[in-house]
Order: structure tokens, then sequence, then C-alpha cells
């Protein structure tokens, strides 16, 4: 298998035979490359002209790989073995892949969660080091994670200064301050938006220094960069772009499914790429994460990617597929490309297969997800409505969370409040309103998002109610840990198909923290954020359920009961 490969069969080869010839006739592939920014239109123009620099990141990245390696080494001399990352969206997502796949710790901090910042502020602190990342330099959650381990660290007695790297665009608001206060600071190209950042300072500089090979990561992309840039039939990003964006009639959803490929998490960084640049205009592709055991029933709305391990090809066997944010569907033995397979539900079925080392797969994804963006009509790089929850968020943290609602009713350590509609009926416990809630789901093209801003830690069970909520509904379910996911898959959710039912999970926390030099706690800033996440959703006429635990162990053991039987 050469180091980049796309095969399709089913209604993903259709797309790819009616779209490539035309992207190549268009010469979509040598533009990008040529960073031209009329290629997604006229309305789209000024955002693409500055966010299109991450297709020469392979070469115009090397300059940061000595510095990263004689930090690493200035650290590790100071007794630094403990990387803790602090970032939100695509600044934390593309370190968690690279680190996990090289085999190497890192602690992401991408949370607001009072109980997670004192677990990581709390944590081996003599041995961390901590990289800050924003791009916008106002990241709110970014700012209090810094200020929590600014604080720690001088209560210790160290000077924050040696251990916290800030990694920020030039002028903005966050490289100033800290180059004042002399942290070091390493800036990032400003010409790349977040999610397609990973082969930035954003992605190379926390995991070079946890100790992942980043100049691999380098070299595999720029080894695939003119392949991708071509504008040829055989081009895998056409290819996949196509398929993604290009089924008639559209499958809007993309089920991954990890099938034995090297690149760990890897769907999760494909997620929020794919979800925030192409979930707008009330258009999208809803990306679902899975793995595991195959479900016994299908759904005609999806192409289902398997990702294979580097050198796989089309060559052995499936293995069982199961589920984690469980909308697979069945796929089919993997026989000649472009075949058109039969599946169990007489679906012709949508199966696209793509293998490639880490550094390969992200140029890949962020050429193939601009390609889509083109077919769908709508401007890949922006993301309206990750502003707009941001700004319900703090307009509901100046108001110190007078404005949350009375619940609906109250059952056991659980309060239910709804939004977006007046669908609950007559339901008057938890799990007649969930059965409430999915009455609301369109059985043809709908979806279910349960949305857990809770610990991904210590709570990481409570992502199985997902494959009993697909069982159920026969829909496709995602799961999201808050407010990590409100970067990536919450603009989806606003900005994409209005066809999504929507279940909210928060937790009163074991005990508030402070954020230094703020008016307001992490405990706030969390509930706010939830909040505001709610209040848009409703604003744009989503059904809303919000589950809000009073008491955590006895709450999350009844709404793991609820979610996992109702519809049952």
């Amino acid at each position: 298998m050469s180091s980049l490969e796309v095969t399709a069969r089913g209604a993903a080869a259709d797309a790819i035979s009616t779209h490539v010839p035309v992207l190549v006739d268009d010469r979509v592939a040598s533009r990008i490359f040529a960073q031209d920014a009329d290629l997604w239109g006229a309305a789209a123009h000024e955002e693409a002209s500055k966010r299109l620099s991450w297709v020469g990141l392979s070469r115009t990245s090397r300059p940061l790989l000595g510095e990263i390696a004689a930090l690493r080494e200035e650290l590790r001399g100071d007794g630094v073995s403990r990387i803790v990352l602090c970032g939100m969206g695509g600044s934390s997502l593309a370190p968690e892949v690279i680190c996990a796949t090289a085999g190497v710790d890192i602690v992401v901090l991408d949370s607001s969660s009072p109980d997670v910042v004192r677990r990581a502020v709390s944590t081996d602190l003599k041995k961390s080091a901590v990289v800050v990342s924003s791009k916008s330099g106002s990241t709110v959650e970014t700012d209090s994670q810094r200020r929590a381990f600014e604080s720690a660290f001088t209560q210790a007695g160290i000077d924050p200064t040696t251990r916290i790297i800030v990694v920020t665009d030039p002028g903005s608001p966050l490289d100033a301050e800290a180059r004042a206060a002399g942290y070091r600071v390493i800036n990032a190209d400003p010409d790349v938006g977040g999610r397609y950042s990973a082969l930035t300072a954003f992605g190379l500089v926390p995991s070079g220094l946890a100790g992942a090979d980043v100049g691999a990561l380098l070299d595999d992309a720029e080894l695939v960069a003119d392949l991708l840039a071509a504008d040829e039939e055989g081009n895998p990003a056409l290819r996949l772009g196509a398929a993604m964006a290009g089924t008639k009639p559209l499958r809007d959803k993309l089920v991954l499914v990890d099938a034995g490929t090297e690149n760990v998490g890897f769907g999760a960084w494909a997620e929020q790429l794919i979800a925030e640049s192409t979930g707008k205009d009330g258009k999208g592709i809803l990306p679902v994460v899975a793995d595991g055991e195959a479900p016994t029933h299908t759904y005609a709305d999806a192409n289902v990617v398997r990702l294979i391990a580097t050198g796989d090809g089309d060559e052995g066997d499936d293995g069982d597929l199961t589920e984690r944010h469980p909308d697979s569907i069945a796929a089919e033995q993997p026989g000649p490309a472009d075949e058109t397979p039969e599946d169990h539900t007489g679906d012709s079925g949508s199966l696209v297969t793509v293998g490639g080392s880490l550094g390969a797969q992200f140029l890949l994804w962020e050429v193939a997800t601009a390609v889509a963006g083109r077919l769908l009509g709508i401007n890949p790089f922006d993301q309206p409505d990750v502003e707009s929850a941001k700004k319900a968020a703090r307009g509901l943290l100046d108001q110190a969370g007078s404005s949350v609602e009375e619940p609906a009713f109250v059952d056991g350590s659980v309060e239910v409040r709804t939004l977006g509609g007046d669908w609950l009926g007559g339901a008057s416990s938890l799990p007649s309103a969930v059965s409430a809630l999915l009455g609301e789901l369109d059985e043809s093209s709908g979806y279910v998002a349960v949305m857990a801003y809770l610990d991904r830690e210590t709570d990481a069970e409570l992502e199985q109610v997902a494959r009993s909520l697909f069982d159920h509904t026969g829909r496709p379910v995602t799961f999201g840990w808050g407010p990590r996911f409100l970067h990536s898959t919450g603009q989806y959710h606003k900005g994409g198909p209005a066809n999504g039912v929507f279940i909210q999970i928060t937790a009163e926390p074991s005990e508030d923290l402070a954020v230094p030099g703020r008016e307001f706690t992490f405990g706030e800033f969390i509930a706010a954020q939830a909040g505001g996440d709610a209040q848009v959703l409703a604003e744009h006429g989503r059904p809303v359920l919000r589950l809000h635990l009073t008491d955590h162990g006895r709450g999350l053991g009844q709404v793991q009961s609820a979610l996992s039987t109702s519809g049952a």
C-alpha cells in the first residue's frame, strides 16, 4: 500500500466517479495548494484568504523543530517529566492524537470543571511544565486554566515563567501579555485556523515537549503534499472529499470506524475538523466515531469510513466492529475498490477505506474537508455558531447564574429541564422525559447528541449510553464531553441540519474552585457554558433535555439507567 490510499464502494464510489473528474477539470487540488481563496465563493473569500497556510506547513514548520528539542532538554534538566496542555478544540485534539500514537504521556486539560482543573494543578507540580495554547489569545477556558497554574506554581515556590510556555498567534492579547510578564512565547502561523493547525506550533510544541517525534509528522506530510496537490483522478483527497460530500442523495452522516489504524484516537480529531468545518447554513456532514462489534441494523444516510493500519490495503478481514459512539454500519469484507457491496439491510451501502501515516492523514483530511466544503457550497473556515454559544455563556456568566430556569420536575437526584419547544407532554419521570425527547427524533434523518459537562476520566463509562440509545432508536448517536465539544461538534449542532435532539448532562462539583483574578469560579463558568450552549440550541429550535445531577453518584446512575432503557 502507498503512504496514502482511499478506496470506495457503493454510493461513495459513485460519488467519486461523478465528482472527481469535475474537480480535476476545475483544478481544485492545485488551487487549494496555491491558496486560492475564491474556491468557496465570494462570501468565503475574506476568511479563506487568511486560512490557507496549512497547505505548506510540512516545510514552514521546520524551524520549530530545533526550538522544541532545545526546550525539551532544558525542561528535562530542570526535572520536568510531565507535560500539561491547556487548550481547546484543535489546540488540544491534535496533540492528544499525536502523543497517543507515539506512545508518550501528555495531560490534556480542556475542561472548565473545577474537579478536573483541581486534579491537574495538584498532581506532580514540581515535575510539571504547562503549554498554554490559544490562537486568539482570548479563550476564556485557557486563560482560566493558565491562571490556576500560575497560582499553583507560585504557591509551590516555583517561578511560573520557568514552567509555562505560551503558544499563540503573533499580536494576540496573550502574546503581548505573556511576553511582558517574562513567559516564553512561541508564535504559530496566524494564517491557519485552529482545526487545521495540527502541524503548526499548536500541534507540534506540546507533542514534541512530551517526547513525540514531530519531525516525522512533517516528513510524512511532505511526502504526500505533491500527490494531494495534483489535479489527477487518483488524488486521494479529491476521492475522499467527493465520497464525503458528493453522494446522491447526500449521505450526511460519516461513521468513522477504527479498523486497526495505528493512529490512536484519530477519529476524535477528524470529528472536530469535519463537524466544525461543514456544519453551517443548515448543511453539513455529521461525523460519528465508532469501533468494535457491528450493530444488527443500519441506516441508509451514512457513509462508513474504515481507518486501517498503514500497509493493510484491501487485505485481511474486518473482524468485529463495536461502536464507541455507536453508529457503525456493518462493514463488508474488503474487496476491489469501487465495487458495490450488498449488506443485510438491502441498502447498497457506502464504504470508504482510508490508510496512511499520521502526518500524511492530517493533510489528507484537511484537503478532503476543504473539497467537501466546496461541494456542499459552504465556507469550511468559519465557525459562526461557536461564537454565538460563547457570547451566550458570557451573558449568563455576567448574570452569575440568576437566569437558570426552574426545573420542570425533579426525579430523585436529577433536576429535569427542557428547552426548544413544548415537547415534554405529561412526562413526570426521568425515563418518560427521555422517551418524550426521543419522540421528537426524525426516524429517517435525525440524530441524538449526548453532551456531558462532566469529568471524562472518572465518568468515562457514561459513554456507553450512546450504544444503548443507538440500539433503541436505530439512529446516529454522538457523545461529547463538555466544554471541549463546543469547539468542534458544537458548531454542527447549531449550524448544521435541524434534525438533532440533545441530551445535556451537568452536575454539582464536589468542590468549587476560584479562578484567580476573576470574579467567577470554575463551577460558575462551566455552568454558564452549558447554559449558553442549551440557550443557543433552543433559539435554533433544537429540542434540549437538560439533566442536572444534584448528587453526582446517585444522579449519574439514574441517568445511565434512563438512557440505557428508554425506548426498549
